[in-house]
């Protein structure tokens, strides 16, 4: 079901829904160093200038109420990893529906949950989305691993019946024989490079680190390997141990556990999410370490400010998090009101340091900004 704003739009929906078909199937647009050797194009080569800049503006401003009516509202469904102990998800919700009810815009969702590591249980979210079209004008996708989750990526932006937004990813599918209508992150590899630029800063060269990474693919790739990469190109670093924990707690903990005990040498531990950052602080407590190693998590979610604040967590590339929620939103209202031709293929938000070294006040406004439509402090799960 595609949900069209009032009799006058529904031509102009439809032509710029074609349009912005058209411009998917040419892509990329430019390119860029080593895209013989991705099976993904970077926001780059398939953003048409000036759109995403645009939209961040726009994100970044005060709403402009929807022009149009609806005669019901607007029916969403969410497929996303929210049951994991990352706020990532349930902020953007937040973000997302807040910014629909600044616009103006009716709205009902549904929500299918899962944790990152339920593969299968996604598998089946987006078959029976699929299969219930007429019931949804909007999907949102959450991959738990991008490869992992392409076909499904590619069941949902072929239906015709809703349009399709991926979340947390920012590096499209070349295989894919249909894009999604947008995609929505913030850029790992931008900010491991935000955060290798820091830790040398900091820290220096000649350092040993331990890892606690992901899941193998695009994303831990961006947000451990470049990291690593850039890290011990500049900076000399030694890496002993690299532990993939799953983006769980638990491997954040088994993993550290592991590092504190076999890999004394190591003073850096490099944790890729929420997760494991929460569960490498926490065997750090249990073994009176945490002040003797230096922890970084990722995407300064309020559990992680709260984790600096105690002095558990050291550093974390801090997402300007509610920007995903309310670049989403505003990408309904452009849809609804016609203007989907307007929209880049990827939208990115922005991405900082945040540290134990800042002053509570520089902590407080970063969170404020950050999370304006979410609020400030870990959510209540």
């Amino acid at each position: 079901m595609r949900l069209l704003a009032t009799t006058g739009l529904v031509a102009s929906v439809t032509l710029a829904g074609a349009a912005f078909a058209d411009g998917h199937a040419s892509l990329p647009l430019v390119e860029l160093p080593g895209i013989e050797d991705r099976d993904y194009w970077v926001p780059g080569e398939v953003n048409a200038e000036g759109k995403l800049e645009a939209l961040q503006a726009v994100v970044g401003s005060d709403a402009v109420a929807f022009t149009g009516t609806l005669e019901k509202p607007v029916q969403i469904a969410l497929i996303y990893p929210s049951a994991d102990t990352s706020d990532f998800w349930a902020r953007n919700y937040l973000a997302l529906t807040k910014r629909l009810d600044q616009l103006g815009i009716n709205y009902e969702t549904t929500e299918f949950a899962s944790r990152q590591i339920e593969h299968s249980l996604q598998s089946t979210y987006a078959n029976q989305v699929s299969q219930d079209a007429d019931l949804y004008d909007y999907v949102i996708f959450g991959p738990s691993e991008l490869a992992i989750q392409g076909d499904n990526i590619q069941k949902l932006a072929s239906n015709d019946g809703f349009a399709t937004y991926v979340w947390a990813f920012h590096t499209p599918l070349k295989y894919l024989e249909k894009q999604p209508d947008a995609w929505f992150d913030f850029s790992s590899a931008a900010g491991a490079l935000t955060m290798c630029d820091y830790m040398l800063g900091r820290l220096g060269n000649d350092v040993t680190m331990a890892m606690n990474r992901g899941i193998p693919g695009i994303t831990d790739n961006q947000r451990s390997g470049d990291f690593k990469a850039c890290v011990e190109e500049k900076g000399n670093w030694t890496t002993v141990y690299e532990h993939y924990g799953e983006y769980q707690t638990e491997g954040g903990f088994e993993g550290t556990s592991l590092i504190l005990q076999s890999y004394p040498e190591a003073t850096i531990i490099h944790n890729a999410n929420t997760a494991m950052a929460m569960g490498s602080v926490e065997a750090q407590v249990s073994m009176g370490k945490e002040k003797e190693i230096f922890s970084t998590g990722w995407g300064g979610t309020g559990l992680e400010l709260d984790a600096i604040r105690r002095g558990e967590l050291d550093a974390t590339p801090m997402r300007m998090g509610d920007d995903v929620g309310a670049a989403t939103a505003e990408a309904i209202k452009a849809d609804l009101e016609g203007r989907a031709d307007e929209l880049p293929l990827v939208f990115l938000g922005r991405i900082t340091v945040a540290h134990d070294q800042m002053s509570a006040d520089e902590i407080d406004g970063l969170e404020k900004e950050a999370f304006r439509f979410s609020g400030v402090g870990a959510l209540k799960r």
